[in-house]
């Protein structure tokens, strides 16, 4: 077999928790506001949203109450217009939460031949331009479906749980990678059948359940520290600087977060 036709080694990477330190299908929540895409209800719910992302575990359960809070936000809007503000306020709004070991990972693969992908659960209208600040060589991720050039509410293809491990097959045999030498990082135990496709796969500031279960494999396990950006840290003030990111104030989530939890036994006790 000649060099040229020899099967390639490819690194996957996860998005959220394993490259950048918060979810990126609300990080433009700001400069959705300002596009005058969302109402500032809105944008506190997705400020709110953003909080219980980056303080909870990333089980099945949290991710698809983050995917419908995504889909029901954007139902409607002009999918030109997310491409146009995500594409001005890129540099911004990324760069300063890009972890420092996932980038010196990346440029480690890319220095030893291997392809990057990144892929994701998040909309491609976000994690396409991701890619490209990164240096990446391929992107897959969820395709909400545009009718009349606007969002419908439905996902065309939702790049989650078993499909990210169908979208790594399906790349493999399309660019000639071999997942068996390939290497595979996340945070999140849905992301199980992702790592399990590759020979290499390794848990980045996993969730408990990966953990574990990356123990019992004997799969590496590393924890990255949030970017040193300002205002960015991995202590619990995190809070402050999730709501910050979106320009909403602490005490206004905080209000929200107590109605949501305590209102349905407030009206049922008064019943």
């Amino acid at each position: 077999m000649t060099p040229e036709s020899s099967p390639r080694i490819a690194a996957f990477f996860d998005l959220d928790k394993t490259v950048i330190a918060r979810s990126s299908a609300l990080a433009f929540t700001r400069p959705f506001f300002d596009g005058g895409l969302l109402t500032r209800r809105a944008m506190l719910k997705a400020a709110v949203a953003q909080l219980q992302f980056l303080l909870a575990s990333a089980e099945a359960d949290q991710v698809e109450k983050l995917r419908k809070h995504v889909t029901d936000m954007c139902t409607g809007w002009d999918a030109a217009a997310v491409r146009d503000i995500v594409s001005e306020t890129l540099d911004d709004i990324v760069r300063p939460v890009i972890f420092d070991e996932a980038a010196e990972i990346i440029s480690q693969h890319r220095e030893a031949g291997h392809e990057i992908v990144l892929i994701s659960a998040s909309g491609i209208e976000m994690v396409e331009p991701i890619g490209e600040l990164l240096g990446v060589d391929v992107v897959r991720a969820s395709r909400m479906r545009i009718v009349d050039g606007r969002y419908s509410g439905e996902l065309d293809f939702y790049c989650y749980g078993e499909n990210k491990a169908v979208a790594m097959r399906e790349l493999a045999a399309e660019r000639g990678y071999d997942l068996s030498r390939s290497y595979a990082y996340s945070d999140s135990s849905t992301d199980i059948p992702m790592l399990d496709a590759v020979g290499h796969p390794t848990v980045v500031n996993p969730d408990k359940t990966l953990r574990a279960h990356a123990l019992t494999r004997g799969w590496e396990a590393l924890d990255f520290v949030s970017p040193t950006a300002p205002g960015w840290s991995s202590h619990p003030a995190v809070t402050r600087t999730a709501l910050c990111a979106t320009g909403i104030s602490a005490v206004a989530a905080a209000a929200l977060i107590y109605r949501h939890r305590h209102g349905r036994s407030t009206r049922s006790a008064a019943a």
